[in-house]
């Protein structure tokens, strides 16, 4: 794990927060959308430039930054990444500034505030894609939650949106209790072999724990404890409720955000299966199952509704419940599936909120019965909504398909009957979304809005452009992809290997 000589790293998480403290030294608010969208295309290109100098060769860490932080208790700053979670640098920035463009016109209150907001919000989603040391990546984790609290309750498009934002709030720092305690035993559980002063025995380091054997009584705590902490913000049913309730009530980019970055996807990856390999295998069943009623209840729910934003909020519940059955797999096919497909959350889940946030910025709501005839009124929209919707559905040449294709094939070949229940939701998936498609956006025009509405502006159609080249991009040229992760994802495999 050799250390970069220059702290790209470094530089692309604390750029934004530069960028943030400059909003407020400029003499007029309205500027602070453009400091914002320019901070934002510069660590765009230093994320780009990350990727570009990435070797998908290397089966390690790389750009590794390690310097001490709290010497006394041995934690770390260390930051790195591997070819699991380099994509997720460019790709999180990219939607970032979607998000921005998203919001130019629709901020007017607190301009300063809202933006600073955001960079903070980028700043840390961006840290825990990066951090090795596990108190660094909980300190990323937790920060996340002041922003995005402000940013709903503040900006929400709904009554009840301080609601929202407070059942977000409590339910994310009561995951983080167990996620701190299971970093916790497994630093505890490193000093415990060793001689001398305990606290200089503790061990954050990722890479470390990795190599740290973990006895099996303590691999099943850890596994259990990590399960529970990531399992909030992924969401895994049944913990999923926070995540309807923001669907309507916060501000439609911020769901973009929410839906679009699977953290908790994420750190179920990264930590929980690698730190706890044999509990993870010994306890496949349950990740299978919590896949399986994800899937279906998802999809089952979002074919009952009759919103668009509450739709496209359980499609997410039922697409993570294809990821964990995926991850439950422990194959190649499944990790690399799962990782695609979490690719895919940023940038069709999130373009396709930022779409019916346009939507609800014209028309004054998301409710099918509101809508109908959209498409003779804003015809790009409605392509930009059919286009993200086919990517969802898995369609052929959208990005969906190779990610949904690696995912079912690998539930079908490790869990059978669970992959058949895949497929059984990938089926509903395409029911709920035409239904409500056909509903919102064809027929007859009865809404005055929709009668009056104008079309995507030109950054709105932009943003949608570039999405939607980016999921053409995927999948025409999956493999672009697959080799960036392959070297990775068959570390991880090796990690269940029996030892």
């Amino acid at each position: 794990m050799p250390e970069a000589g220059f702290p790209l790293l470094s530089l692309i998480i604390m750029i934004l927060p530069v960028g943030a403290g400059l909003i407020w030294l400029a003499p007029n608010p309205a500027l602070a959308r453009w400091i914002a969208l320019l901070t934002a295309l510069l660590d765009l290109a230093l994320t780009l430039l990350a990727m570009l100098r990435f070797d998908p060769a290397s089966g390690g860490f790389q750009f590794v930054e390690q310097h001490a932080w709290v010497p006394s208790l041995n934690i770390e700053y260390l930051v790195g990444v591997d070819g699991m979670s380099v994509l997720f640098l460019p790709l999180t920035v990219l939607l970032f500034i979607a998000v921005i463009l998203a919001s130019w016109t629709s901020v007017r209150s607190l301009p300063r505030l809202y933006y600073t907001l955001l960079l903070i919000l980028e700043s840390a989603s961006l840290g825990i894609f990066c951090a090795l040391d596990t108190i660094l990546f909980f300190l990323f984790w937790e920060l996340t939650l002041v922003p995005i609290f402000f940013l709903i309750s503040l900006w929400g498009i709904g009554p009840h949106r301080r609601y929202a934002a407070v059942k977000y709030t409590l339910m994310m720092l009561t995951g983080g209790v167990p996620l701190l305690f299971g970093f916790l035993l497994l630093a505890f559980n490193h000093a415990g072999t060793a001689s001398g002063d305990i606290t200089h025995a503790l061990l954050f380091s990722y890479p470390e724990l990795l190599a740290s054997p973990l006895p099996a009584e303590l691999q099943t705590a850890v596994f259990f404890l990590l399960l529970l902490g990531f399992a909030v913000k992924a969401p895994v049913f049944p913990l999923h409720t926070w995540l309807p309730t923001v669907a309507m009530e916060g501000p439609a980019s911020i769901a973009a955000i929410m839906t679009g970055l699977k953290l908790g996807v994420y750190g179920l990856i990264r930590f929980t299966v690698p730190l706890a390999p044999a509990a993870a295998q010994e306890f496949h069943w349950l990740l299978a199952g919590l896949g399986v009623i994800g899937i279906l209840y998802g999809a089952l729910l979002a074919l009952s509704q009759t919103n668009l934003r509450p739709m496209l909020a359980f499609s997410s519940l039922s697409h993570v419940g294809l990821v964990l059955l995926g991850i439950s797999a422990f194959t190649l096919q499944g990790i690399q599936g799962a990782l695609f497909q979490l690719l895919n959350f940023t940038v069709v889940a999130g373009g396709i909120f930022l779409l019916s946030g346009f939507l609800h910025h014209r028309v004054g709501s998301t409710d099918v019965v509101s809508l109908g005839g959209v498409a003779q009124r804003m015809p790009l929209l409605t392509a930009g909504f059919f286009l993200f919707g086919l990517a969802a559905m898995g369609v052929p040449g959208s990005s969906g398909f190779p990610a949904e294709f690696l995912l079912i094939l690998s539930a079908l070949d490790s869990h059978t009957g669970a992959g058949l229940a895949a497929l059984a939701g990938v089926v509903l998936g395409t029911a709920y979304f035409l239904g409500a498609f056909r509903r919102a956006f064809l027929g007859p025009m009865h809404n005055t809005a929709v009668i009056e509405a104008v079309d995507l502006r030109r950054r709105e159609l932009a943003v949608m452009l570039v999405l939607g080249a980016l999921i053409l991009a995927g999948g025409l040229f999956p493999n672009a992809v697959l080799e960036l992760t392959r070297v990775s994802s068959e570390g991880w495999i090796e990690r269940l290997a029996p030892r």
